[in-house]
């Protein structure tokens, strides 16, 4: 018998009724029972003494009711005490009828299970689960810790434990009801128990283990389960990336001359990093099947120059390059950099957004599919249906994690004739770990931008009630007077432009009425596109000495006089807002500042963001923390969330099975490959299989 096809439906007790609730909790198949997995424990093992009990225990005690009372105050209330000999509890419940009145009279043995609170004078227990002890009958104990699982409305935990305890008796007549799917010399290596073993131990642990052990998800039984589930998800990202490598992809063998250009007409040279990662793109570029890489780095690394490179390659090639960016803000940004860049070169550099209508919308779109539009940017808009390119060969993703796996398929399926796929070049400014890295984004090559370009000054941050607002406005003077350029950003907690665009108003007539003589410019959200451009063109021209805005300037803009940052309501935003914001100074040599003011109280995960800012630039450690602090899941957006939705597995808690999970990877792609199918089978299914991206 085979779990994964065998249905929940053949066991004892589901009917239509229980089969509906399970289904809600993704539960089909005897597999997905067995797998559905305790979130903590009980211990009805032993019986605690009295005298030792601890409140926030959940505990069996056994003891002699003493005295049982109702109580009448604000509500009427059973009161039962009772003594082990050796110290007194009470018991207390606030629904009873006389039956259970009755049950606890004077004299009565009796055993009970619940969680110990601290009551007044003596610990007690609120309705409790309570056994009678007679000479004729005497309650055995539980011979395992009791399993609490994760349920849904109207499913209570015997149904559940019942449901698992017959699948649990199954998979014992049966050895290949579960077959094993990791390699002998793995499980040798790392001692681990067998899939089946370590189920049943999960499911049903003897009451010496460490119950905290097992509800951290860190014993040996549970790791080896995460280690399987890791793998599975790793397999089918190299399995991905060895289908995409056997496609085919264009060749860029073009002699480099646009490259060489754009590089002496750059008013700065490239840094180390930067030149190492564009050797690696090229690298890749002259290569038969398709690029598949990441390019990691932090806020201001000069990534956009690296993706530059690789547009004119393909260029020069007689190909087109896309660069696609998760906002429109973004794209704009993106599309004046690439105007400036690649107009003196002869290049044609088109924009398409969602926005764009009418005979300019039909215009840009003849000029892809004719080809006269060598270089496009754009947001999802270039997903669109009536979208065609001529020669598309290469893709640069903006902020990868913000885009759907399917949203990349869907640009890819618009790429080369002749069944060639173009190159994808993803780029984040959200760095995470390297082992991380190798887990969730196996299926991409990964290059780091590890430098900042040199004549860059690290910003001191400070932390400041609002409080202290006169006095910030007035450092805003003393800034703007020595002919330093400033930043004031507003934030709100609603994602509405109305309510940013209105608070950002109010925010610059209070600074344009207190700072007489400061040349004060606003930009939100709500502005159209060429009044936000000349008003961050008058700030770029020193024209304007303060820019109110919102997060729009989260991204993308280069002014090196700026040397002070005010972010009002700063612990609204996450860190990795934060630290693009704060990116915005320091460009330049001058000393800069960004001053975090916020409105208390904070709560401890504001106060825990904003000292991280305090204490770092350094954007991988900024990724590193708030990782920790807000989970992968949140972090890496749709890569995790979506595509990557792990059981019982966790990126953090098990970054350090990564490195042999890896090996474990090559081990089977190398000599256990008819492993690799029914592992992806097991943990993923086809339902959530990769796209082909």
């Amino acid at each position: 018998m085979a779990l994964d096809s065998t249905s929940v439906t053949t066991l004892k007790g589901v009917g239509p009724s229980m089969e509906a609730k399970l289904a809600k909790l993704g539960i089909h198949s005897l597999r997905e029972l067995l797998f559905h997995l305790p979130s903590r424990y009980q211990d009805r093992t032993r019986i605690t003494p009295i005298s030792t009990l601890r409140p926030g225990d959940n505990v069996v005690i056994e003891g002699e009711v003493q005295q049982t009372e109702i109580k009448f105050g604000k509500r009427r209330m059973l009161l039962s005490h009772m003594s082990d000999g050796g110290g007194s509890l009470t018991l207390r419940f606030f629904y009873f009828n006389s039956g259970q009145q009755n049950r606890l009279s004077p004299g009565r043995r009796i055993r009970c299970f619940g969680e110990i609170r601290g009551g007044g004078a003596t610990l007690e227990m609120i309705h409790p689960e309570i056994e009678l002890i007679s000479d004729s009958f005497s309650a055995t104990l539980e011979e395992s810790l009791t399993p609490i699982y994760p349920t849904t409305e109207g499913l209570q935990q015997p149904a559940i434990r019942k449901l698992v305890k017959q699948a649990l008796e199954l998979l014992q007549q049966s050895g290949e009801a579960l077959p094993e799917l990791l390699p002998p010399e793995t499980l040798l290596q790392h001692h681990y128990p067998t899939t089946a073993e370590a189920i049943q131990f999960i499911h049903y642990p003897p009451p010496e283990v460490s119950q905290v052990q097992l509800e951290k998800g860190i014993h040996p039984a549970q790791q080896r389960l995460a280690f399987e589930e890791l793998l599975a998800h790793q397999l089918s990202l190299r399995e991905l990336h060895s289908h995409i490598r056997q496609q085919g992809g264009p060749r860029f063998n073009s002699e480099g001359a646009l490259r060489k250009t754009f590089l002496q007409r750059l008013p700065y040279q490239l840094t180390g990093a930067q030149q190492r990662v564009v050797n690696e793109i090229n690298q890749d570029l002259t290569q038969p099947y398709p690029m598949q890489r990441l390019v990691q780095g932090d806020v201001g690394s000069g990534k956009t120059v690296v993706a530059a490179m690789a547009a004119l390659s393909a260029i020069e090639a007689g190909y087109q390059a896309v660069l696609m960016a998760p906002t429109e803000l973004l794209a704009e940004q993106h599309y004046r950099n690439f105007s400036d860049w690649l107009a003196p070169l002869d290049l044609q550099v088109s924009m398409l957004a969602s926005k764009l209508k009418g005979k300019k919308r039909q215009q840009i779109l003849a000029d892809l599919e004719s080809g006269s539009s060598q270089m496009i940017v754009g947001t999802h808009a270039l997903f669109q249906e009536g979208v065609n390119f001529a020669r598309l060969g290469l893709v640069i993703v903006d902020e990868q994690h913000r885009f759907g796996v399917h949203q990349r398929l869907a640009l890819k399926e618009k790429g080369v004739a002749g069944g060639l796929m173009p190159h994808q070049l993803i780029m984040t400014a959200t760095p995470i770990p390297r082992t991380l890295a190798m887990s969730v984004f196996a299926d991409l090559d990964c290059s780091t931008i590890d430098e900042l370009p040199p004549g860059r000054s690290p910003v001191d941050t400070v932390v400041v009630p609002d409080s202290r607002r006169p006095e910030i406005i007035q450092r805003i003077y003393s800034a703007c007077q020595n002919g330093r350029q400033v930043y004031w950003v507003c934030t709100l907690i609603e994602e509405s432009d109305v309510l940013q665009c209105q608070a950002a108003q109010e925010a610059e007539t209070e600074l344009r009425e207190t700072l007489t003589g400061v040349r004060v410019g606003l930009v939100h959200g709500r502005m159209k596109p060429a009044e936000k451009e000349a008003v961050m063109s008058a700030f770029k021209r020193a024209e304007l000495d303060l820019l109110v805005a919102t997060t729009v300037i989260e991204v993308g803009v280069d002014v090196p006089n700026a040397s002070l940052m005010v972010i009002e309501n700063a612990e609204r935003l996450g860190l990795a807002q934060l630290h693009q914001l704060r990116g915005r100074v320091g460009r330049g040599s001058t000393k800069s500042s960004c001053v975090l003011m916020y409105h208390g109280p904070l709560s401890r995960l504001a106060k825990s963001r904003l000292s991280i800012m305090r204490e770092t630039n350094d954007g991988f450690l900024i990724a590193r923390r708030d990782l920790e602090i807000r989970g992968p899941g949140e972090v890496l957006g749709t890569r995790q969330t979506g595509e990557i939705a792990l059981q019982i597995a966790d990126l953090l808690r098990d970054e350090h099975l990564i490195p042999q999970v890896d090996a474990a990877s090559e081990l089977i792609q190398q000599r256990h490959p008819q492993l690799i199918q029914p592992l992806i089978q097991r943990w993923i299914g086809e339902g959530l299989r990769f796209a082909e991206v």
